[in-house]
């Protein structure tokens, strides 16, 4: 039968060993954090902030007063004589943070910035900025060109989920004109309605959905909130970027990835297979492999090096006995319903 939306496990992440950038970055954290501390005890509440010079390779610490000027010298660090301390900053930004529920949607953040001994209030309009902060003295207006939106990336492999609750994987990244889609099984899209990313925020509703006959379907990506690569989950963190969908031959070795098993490997077995799943669900033009997969797994995406095969219809056995798996071939759906794969 189908593989269809069971909860699973994901394979538990190699164990990471950091880099020499990774190594020197994590000594001069602990260093900065250090000399912050320190500088704090010793300036006690005339301490206005930290920040990295990088022109000069040492920390930087503000103070409001001049006596203290030798003593952020004897910490390593350089000194900065301003007008405001960190308390004064704090009040200015708790300023701004009380008056949340009428910022305009042009206003699109503040922060302390102790470089410039200020509250910096970022706009993309900045008239409309300045008529935000109005009256509340250090803040320095800033414009930016765009308004933020949350980000996610829709990654072939990881979970997607229906309107029921039921999961299944992102398959591949799709664009037709200016939409966009989200490739996956029919027999997940079979139920209409809107369907959330991993984090259960809001991907769009199903499109289009073809089975039995063929198992494929698309959710359309609504939200501004995903992006879309050629991205799909191999496993540990790591990413592999799709470059086309050029046919691998049987015998070819070929990897799925899927929310509920990761990454898991095999090869191609036959071509063009009809499976018959049971009560009248019949699929024909199938691909089978000796890749396993579990309940949760379905949508997920199958390719062979960086090119991709198919998205994940069903399968038997599992991956901790062993079995195989059969996936609908990426090329006609792309061709049926007039896709471009998004691709590297």
């Amino acid at each position: 039968m189908p593989v269809r939306d069971l909860p699973g496990a994901a394979a538990p992440a190699a164990p990471h060993r950091a880099s020499p950038a990774q190594q020197a970055t994590a000594a001069l954290v602990g260093q900065a954090t250090a000399t912050q501390q320190a500088a704090q005890q010793a300036l006690g509440d005339s301490f206005a902030g930290v920040w990295w010079k990088p022109s000069v390779g040492r920390l930087a610490v503000a103070t409001t007063d001049q006596g203290t000027l030798g003593q952020i010298r004897a910490l390593g660090a350089v000194p900065r004589l301003v007008a405001r301390d960190a308390d004064a900053l704090d009040a200015v930004q708790a300023q701004l943070d009380a008056r949340a529920g009428s910022v305009p949607d042009s206003v699109t953040g503040w922060y302390v910035d102790p470089a410039s001994n200020s509250v910096v209030v970022r706009a993309t309009d900045v008239a409309a900025g300045r008529s935000f902060a109005a009256g509340i003295d250090g803040v320095r207006v800033d414009r930016v060109a765009h308004e933020p939106r949350a980000l996610a990336d829709l990654v072939g492999g990881e979970a997607i989920y229906g309107p029921d609750g039921r999961r299944c994987s992102v398959g591949f990244n799709a664009t037709s004109g200016g939409a966009r889609y989200v490739i996956t099984a029919g027999h997940c899209t079979d139920l209409s309605g809107t369907w959330t990313g991993y984090n259960h925020a809001p991907i769009g509703p199903v499109e289009e959905t073809s089975f039995p006959g063929n198992d494929y379907g698309i959710v359309r990506v609504a939200s501004s909130s995903w992006n879309q690569g050629p991205w799909v989950s191999a496993g540990s963190g790591g990413r592999i970027a799709v470059s086309g969908s050029a046919e691998a031959p049987i015998g070819s070795s070929v990897c799925r990835a899927g929310s509920a098993t990761d990454y898991r490997c095999g090869s191609i077995e036959a071509k063009d297979q009809t499976v018959n799943y049971g009560g009248g669900d019949i699929v024909s033009g199938l691909t089978r492999t000796s890749a396993c997969a579990e309940l949760g797994d379905s949508g997920g995406p199958y390719v062979a090096g960086s090119q991709a095969q198919g998205v994940l219809s069903g399968g038997s056995g599992s991956c901790l006995l062993g079995g195989e798996t059969f996936f609908q071939p990426i090329n006609e759906v792309l061709s049926d319903l007039g896709l471009d794969l998004v691709t590297q």
